[in-house]
This record gives structure tokens, sequence and C-alpha cells, in this order.
């Protein structure tokens, strides 16, 4: 069964860390771009980070440069989103996804939201 799980979302106040973890089962993430994906209430999903299978090339959402890394461990079939200095604003159910890797398939998950299989998402809020 193919799956992917997201770990590591919670509570966190505004300036904080979370690590969020995607863990992949039913298949292997080594020939799939990957991306982390958010969703606010109201709004629409929103490609976040993604990560290249081929070279590690990678899309930031503009909003996210230089607090989120994106990273992974093709040999625990795991990819990571390293989130620094949270705001409010941060706040969404954030999903992961994977996308059957081609030249530049992590700009179009994450532009276009293109994948073959995703998450369920974990939350992550971020208040004081």
């Amino acid at each position: 069964q193919v799956q992917l799980v997201e770990f590591g979302g919670g509570l966190v106040q505004p300036g904080g860390s979370l690590r969020l973890s995607c863990a992949a089962s039913g298949f292997t993430l080594d020939y799939y771009a990957i991306g982390w994906f958010r969703q606010a209430p109201g709004k629409e999903r929103e490609g976040v980070s993604c990560i290249s299978s081929s070279d590690g090339s990678t899309y930031y959402k503009n909003s996210v440069k230089g607090r989120f890394t994106i990273s992974r461990d093709n040999a625990k079939n795991t990819v990571y989103l390293q989130m620094n200095t949270l705001k409010p604003e941060d706040t969404a159910v954030y999903y992961c996804a994977a996308y059957r890797d081609y030249k530049d398939a992590y700009y179009h998950l994450c532009t276009l939201n293109e994948a073959d299989y995703w998450g369920q998402g974990t939350q992550v809020t971020v208040s004081s």
C-alpha cells in the first residue's frame, strides 16, 4: 500500500522551530520529487518547498526562503522540512507529496500542485 505519512507538527511560539518528517511506504522515494505544501483555513493549498531526486535542486516559496530548509534521506525513505523563525502566518495543515521525477518535476510539483501521492497532513500552529 502506497502511503506518505507526515510527522512533527504541533504548537510552537512565534520565533520557534519545528521539523516535519514525511515517511514513505509502499514505494521508494529515490525516483520522486518531493514537496511540502500547506493549507490555512479559507485559503488554497500552496507549495512551500520542493526537492528534486536527481540533483537535489530545490524550490522555496518566497515567504519561507531563509527560514525553511528541505532535505531528503533516501536511505530512510524520508523527507524533512526544517522550519525556523516561525511566524503566525505559517499556521496551516502541512502536507507532503511525491511526483515521479523528470527534469524540473520539483518545480512543477510546487507551482502546479501536480503530484502522484499525497499525505494526510499535520497541523502546525504558531501562536503565543
